[in-house]
């Protein structure tokens, strides 16, 4: 059954992909899976229409339901953040200067967007954050915030 989910979710994301004009090639190649599996998502093939489904409901969770319940199927970083960057408008946060330096967002951010700098304050790498929002959850300062699109 996780398979099949698991499947599910990488077909919402090879048709997201394909919307953003990216080509059979370069699609598998950011999922890490070959070609074939890539034209048999796109036509339908070889995949339960129930876990399809399933797959749109979890991305249509909050942030941080949708990444707790693919990173539970997926049981891999890199395909999480995969489908999170493509699948989610995902938003992207910044630290502001009431930052302690305490550490518990580090700790939860299993994307390792975030890192205490030498001035025992954090910094996000927006590169690796998938917009979970798990550290704005736990940031016991609320000095994380999520960033506008002019910022």
């Amino acid at each position: 059954m996780v398979k099949h989910l698991e499947s599910g979710l990488k077909y919402v994301t090879v048709h997201k992909l394909k919307e953003l004009e990216f080509s059979t090639q370069e699609i598998a190649k950011i999922l890490k899976i070959d070609r074939t599996t890539v034209s048999h998502y796109l036509h339908g093939r070889n995949l339960s229409l129930r876990s399809i489904e399933v797959a749109k409901v979890i991305l249509d969770l909050t942030p941080q339901d949708s990444f707790r319940m693919v990173y539970s199927l997926c049981q891999n970083k890199d395909l999480t953040f995969t489908i999170l960057k493509y699948c989610l408008n995902n938003p992207k946060i910044y630290i502001k200067n009431t930052c302690i330096g305490c550490g518990l967002c580090v700790e939860i951010c299993v994307m390792d967007a975030l890192k205490l700098n030498n001035d025992l304050n954090c910094d996000v790498n927006l590169d690796y954050c998938c917009g979970c929002l798990l550290c704005i959850e736990n940031c016991p300062t609320n000095s994380i915030e999520i960033l506008d699109e002019e910022q």
